[in-house]
């Protein structure tokens, strides 16, 4: 009998889809009324984490979160929430950063990353966000050995609106010195003065985000041997490094060489297609 009447309390499928009058009426009420309503926040909340595909939506019943890591997930969401994200954003940030989603995550670690963007960078919250769905990686970086000296590094060599969140600067805020230095070196190797090299850089910030032996020596090396141009028209125009040798600088170069013609870099590179070769045709 004591047996039974266990048993009788545990809610059945036909009880627990059955109206409140036989709910009521029942001898044995239920000893534990937040049962119910605990399993359907926990389905809420896996339902929730699924439109914002935190949750890949077609997840198998047998590979969802269990409750713990469920309220996990959701703790992360409403961190990252206030910091000004929204949940358009989720898919992206889960998508570029499972890392964000795990049980290891904690979000208080990647807090000092939001005060130096805030503080250091002086990025307003809806740029902060745009720099960290731009490049996640952001977000496990190193205030004190990587962004704060980068930062520091790329004002002194002239490089303006870093606040701006465009993809250049969300890699070169994530890009450590020596790496960065690596360009201004190669320039200095050419023949650039220290001065000049300020200029390229705020002329061509994008040049830190190039090779420099996949990149920028072999444009340099077509610039003197094949263009037999001068070290001076690449310090004219550095934007010269910025275009694609195969695509455009050694087609067009070639193109002006049989029509025996010689123009400056910036009018061979800058024009489009259609005027460059409506020109000399």
């Amino acid at each position: 009998m004591p047996l039974l009447h266990s048993l009788s309390l545990l809610p059945t499928p036909s009880s627990s889809s059955s109206s409140s009058l036989s709910l009521t009426s029942s001898p044995h009420p239920n000893p534990n009324p937040h049962f119910i309503k605990f399993r359907t926040s926990y389905r809420e909340n896996l339902r929730y984490l699924k439109t914002l595909r935190v949750i890949p939506p077609d997840t198998k019943p047998n590979k969802l979160p269990l409750p713990d890591a469920a309220d996990h997930l959701l703790a992360t969401v409403n961190f990252l929430k206030s910091k000004g994200f929204s949940d358009h954003d989720f898919q992206r940030l889960a998508f570029l950063s499972p890392y964000l989603f795990s049980s290891n995550f904690d979000p208080t670690d990647v807090t000092p990353v939001f005060d130096f963007l805030l503080n250091e960078l002086s990025a307003s919250p809806e740029q902060s966000c745009g720099f960290i769905l731009r490049c996640p990686d952001l977000l496990f970086s190193d205030v004190e050995y990587c962004l704060r000296p980068t930062l520091h590094f790329l004002r002194e060599v002239g490089v303006q609106k870093l606040c701006t969140p465009t993809n250049l600067n969300a890699y070169l805020l994530n890009t450590r010195v020596e790496k960065l230095n690596e360009k201004v070196r190669f320039l200095r190797s050419l023949g650039f003065t220290y001065e000049e090299v300020l200029k390229v850089c705020e002329r061509l910030p994008a040049i830190f985000g190039y090779s420099v032996e996949g990149n920028l020596r072999p444009k340099y090396e077509y610039l003197v041997e094949e263009m037999e141009r001068s070290l001076e028209e690449l310090k004219k125009f550095p934007q010269y490094f910025g275009f694609s040798l195969e695509k455009k600088i050694e087609p067009r170069h070639l193109h002006l060489k049989e029509r025996n013609v010689s123009i400056p870099l910036n009018r061979m590179l800058l024009w489009s297609d259609q005027r460059f070769y409506a020109k000399w045709k």
